[in-house]
């Protein structure tokens, strides 16, 4: 099982500062990752959340599972360390996903307190970036 887990405001991609982030939905990237799940032979868990302890619990269920993780914590990326805390449990890979790229945006979201315990990260490449993620893990 990979746990796809997608932080604040995710949900209102499509109608959230589209010239940053695109006019395709979050519907839309569901989609994609069940398709690319489907065709790497993987089961994938995808779940958003606005609620900062809901993703922490997704989080310790996977560190309990031994899974592995795609994470777009979005604006939690840049402070929580409560999310990173949980990141640093988990046993299995940690891909940190930005549909953006955020070291071309404003100069607070260019420090991940993430990055440190993922396994990788990929900014910038949209909604491919989760493709590339699920990849990496499937291999």
């Amino acid at each position: 099982m990979i746990y796809v887990l997608n932080g604040p405001n995710l949900n209102r991609l499509g109608t959230r500062e589209p010239d940053v982030y695109g006019s395709a939905t979050y519907q839309d990237l569901v989609d994609l990752c069940r398709t690319v799940a489907d065709d790497l032979g993987v089961r994938v868990r995808i779940l958003q959340t606005n609620a900062e302890h809901e993703m922490i619990e997704w989080l310790h269920e996977a560190a309990d599972e031994g899974a592995d993780v795609v994470l777009n914590a979005g604006a939690w990326t840049h402070y929580n360390i409560a999310l990173r805390d949980a990141c640093a449990m988990l046993r299995g890979k940690l891909v940190e996903v930005h549909i953006s790229n955020i070291h071309t945006r404003e100069t607070f979201r260019h420090h991940s307190v993430i990055s440190g315990v993922a396994t990788g990260v990929i900014v910038g490449l949209g909604f491919d970036g989760y493709r590339l993620a699920l990849e990496h893990i499937a291999r």
